[in-house]
């Protein structure tokens, strides 16, 4: 359940922080390294075709960005969490900054640059499913050195979560520093052999895997396939069909609640924010997937990515 008040009303997970008995200077169960970005948010019947124009709904801009969704995502179901990243000097960074603190993110180490913050051009059909175009800003600065002043951070956490909207060489040396790696392919791009093989697990969708693998047989054919490139376990997510999962000990798959999909933004990132936080609390692979499904599903209810996010409560229908 979540924490409330004594006048029963739902506290933040700031406020519920500072009411645990461990408090809030207790390391942190989670790092998340990785982009910050301003989620631009147009919803449309359809989408245009090449040369064509359509009438899209008014614009609205969300708190997003791959690193700090996941964040979130934790902290709101309860996480000790940080995120290594960086904003801009422009009022895209205030407001990404003050949303992150306000779900109880620690941002110590979420650094303010001179240049432009991430943006996210999203796209959002009549169907749910969305188009994005990241143009990424100063997340492009995250680096080695910034790694490198946070390693302590990172050497003390449970897990680490990774994603590739920061450099990926920043992405390499995060995940040398860090005792267990939950890393998610996306955007999906080739990566060096060495990074696969510290992933516990790797985390792809299907059009990620069809990246490293190509056209290959039935999502549990793909999920040993991955396992075969080297990373200590795999997650495959299948969206409304749930995920399958792929280790030492063999595979499972692992259903999904049915929900009516209003808004997919964000989804994924929900799923592994959620899968890195139960993994951090000692689940094992299995357990952590089911737990995440529940959370992927209950924020496709509503708008947004950040904003659709799960509270444990909000879980109890699912």
């Amino acid at each position: 359940m979540t924490a409330r008040g004594d006048d029963g009303k739902r506290l933040s997970p700031e406020d519920a922080r500072r009411q645990r008995p461990d408090g809030p200077e207790q390391p942190c169960e989670m790092i998340v390294v990785g982009s910050v970005n301003a989620d631009l948010v147009v919803r449309v019947d359809r989408r245009p075709r090449p040369g064509e124009t359509v009438i899209g709904s008014d614009l609205v801009t969300y708190p997003g960005g791959k690193g700090a969704n996941q964040a979130v995502a934790a902290a709101r179901l309860g996480a000790r969490v940080a995120l290594l990243g960086r904003v801009g000097s422009d009022g895209n960074g205030e407001f990404l900054r003050k949303a992150l603190a306000g779900d109880g993110v620690d941002l110590s180490h979420l650094a303010e640059t001179p240049g432009p913050t991430g943006v996210a051009l999203i796209t959002v059909g009549a169907d749910g499913d969305n188009s994005i175009i990241v143009s990424p800003g100063v997340n492009a600065l995250l680096s080695e050195d910034d790694v490198a002043a946070a390693a302590d951070l990172l050497a003390s956490a449970r897990v680490v979560s990774l994603q590739l909207e920061s450099p990926l060489a920043t992405v390499v040396a995060a995940a040398r520093t860090a005792a267990r790696v939950v890393f998610n392919l996306s955007p999906p791009a080739v990566v060096p052999d060495d990074l696969l093989a510290v992933c516990d697990p790797l985390v792809v969708n299907e059009h990620e895997a069809a990246l490293l693998l190509g056209e290959h047989g039935t999502p549990c054919q793909q999920a040993t396939a991955l396992l075969a490139l080297g990373p200590r376990s795999v997650v495959l997510t299948l969206g409304a069909d749930g995920a399958v999962v792929a280790g030492p000990d063999g595979v499972t798959t692992v259903p999904s609640p049915s929900v009516d999909a209003v808004d997919t933004t964000g989804a994924g990132d929900a799923f592994t924010g959620a899968l890195a936080w139960r993994l951090a609390g000692g689940d094992d692979l299995a357990t952590a997937t089911a737990f995440a499904v529940r959370v992927g599903a209950a924020s496709v209810r509503s708008p947004g990515a950040q904003s659709s996010y799960p509270y444990q409560e909000d879980l109890e229908t699912l």
